[in-house]
């Protein structure tokens, strides 16, 4: 696609002032995917040279936004930590082409808060945390599942830039499970759930995404019944948070996420009784 109402292309590392107009590009997919009539200026975030993941010293990980697809799922399969399998799973739930497995940013993904964006589904059921700077250079945290708040909605103010997100270490020693359903063989993700099993008290978070137009993610203290999952999914998603499009009515969806959800649930069950003995 042509961006042919572009005029300039900016490095990031220079901190002008924002315009009207103005747009982050981080690998670009997106951008170059569809017209952006009102586009008059990219502000280019290739040169930052951000570090694309980042150990902290209390275990956490930090994820640049200018990571990529690529990038994240080698880290996943070089690592051992328990929920590095949950990396490279919702990787390969893009089914993407080689330009966009290679180009795709964590960044990208986020911010455009598509309901099928898988990476969304990770950063949201590891807790993650988003960390957004505005023009001014101030700072403030939101969590993935407060950031993106509707389908390609998310909270984030004219010219602020979604800088990393971090995932912290108790999140990451999780065990987890993951189902993800399309309606088309090698279609987009309809319904994709994750769930977490916390190795310090047991409880099981679990989260849907894809089906719905935000992630949501649901804690309990203690392993649920089949019946006060469902209860609990059905008293906060409301009828109009299910997703409607061409990859799924949001009753087929709705279906799908209670029915993954439930697989997710026995596994968790599963793996604490193990965990117990």
């Amino acid at each position: 696609m042509d961006l042919n109402t572009v005029a300039d292309i900016r490095d990031a590392r220079l901190r002008e002032p924002w315009r009207p107009g103005d747009a982050w590009l981080g690998g670009g997919t997106y951008l170059f995917s569809e017209p952006q009539p009102q586009l008059r200026r990219l502000v280019d975030l290739s040169r930052t040279g951000w570090e694309p993941l980042t150990h902290g010293d209390d275990g956490s990980l930090e994820i640049a936004a200018t990571c990529t697809v690529a990038r994240l799922s080698r880290f996943g399969r070089a690592w051992d930590a328990p929920a590095a399998p949950l990396f490279e799973q919702c990787c390969r739930a893009f089914l993407a082409s080689f330009k966009i497995w290679n180009m795709a940013t964590v960044g990208g993904n986020l911010c455009n808060a598509l309901p099928a964006g898988p990476l969304i589904s990770l950063t949201a059921a590891l807790d993650g945390e988003c960390l957004l700077r505005a023009q001014d250079g101030s700072l403030r945290r939101v969590q993935v599942v407060d950031f993106v708040t509707g389908a390609g909605r998310k909270d984030l103010a004219e010219g602020e830039l979604l800088r990393s997100v971090t995932l912290p270490a108790r999140a990451l020693g999780c065990r987890t499970a993951f189902r993800q359903a399309s309606l088309y063989g090698l279609g987009r993700s309809a319904a994709l759930v994750i769930g977490t099993l916390d190795p310090v008290d047991g409880s099981p978070p679990v989260t849907v995404s894809a089906a719905t137009v935000r992630p949501f993610r649901f804690w309990f203290p203690l392993p649920p019944d089949a019946d006060r999952l469902r209860r609990a999914i059905g008293a906060a998603v409301r009828d109009e948070d299910w997703f409607d499009d061409i990859h799924g009515l949001p009753a087929w969806r709705r279906h799908m996420a209670l029915r993954l959800a439930e697989e997710v649930r026995r596994e968790l069950v599963r793996d604490h009784g193990e965990g117990a003995r």
